[in-house]
């Protein structure tokens, strides 16, 4: 089956979102890299990602915190576990590689859900970003480390934290 998709413009640059239609299979940064091209076989359609492109702007306004935009997750087992994890993260706060392999209940399991965290399909979404090195440092990310700086920052900011999240940096 053919993918739809369309870009929608956000401050980190064009996005591009992409799924069945009726659920949201992949969302890609402009650079860095894990970021994708829409193939020769899917089909533009901008209306189809109406309601995610709504929550992506009230995201970057600040406005809205978690995503509730249907889904449409292919991963192993494993990743799909971490990935549910991510969104257990709350807004402007950040957890380690460890951390969430501790709260798996497997602590020695740091680069799984590193190997893990960087297969995410739908970062910002499921937000991977919130994941962060042994000690706070910022490791690689998918959109690349200007971009998931802005993210953290962004979300800083917003919450009113920024002074604390921003000693991370």
């Amino acid at each position: 089956m053919s993918l739809r998709y369309c870009h929608h413009d956000s401050p980190v640059g064009p996005l591009l979102l992409a799924g069945d239609g009726t659920a949201l299979r992949l969302l890609s940064f402009p650079s860095g890299h894990k970021a994708v091209a829409p193939q020769e076989d899917w089909q533009p359609d901008r209306t189809a990602f109406d309601a995610v492109r709504h929550q992506l702007d009230a995201y970057f306004c600040g406005d809205l915190r978690a995503f509730s935009v249907p889904l449409d997750i292919h991963g192993t087992e494993f990743q799909k576990k971490i990935w549910a994890l991510l969104t257990a993260i709350p807004y402007a706060e950040t957890r380690s590689y460890g951390e969430i392999a501790r709260t798996l209940g497997s602590p020695g399991a740091s680069r799984a859900v590193g190997a893990a965290n960087g297969a995410n399909p739908l970062p910002i979404i499921l937000p991977c970003h919130r994941v962060i090195g042994k000690g706070g440092a910022l490791t690689g990310f998918g959109g690349g480390l200007d971009t998931k700086t802005w993210l953290l920052q962004h979300e800083a900011t917003t919450a009113g934290v920024a002074g604390r999240q921003l000693s991370l940096f």
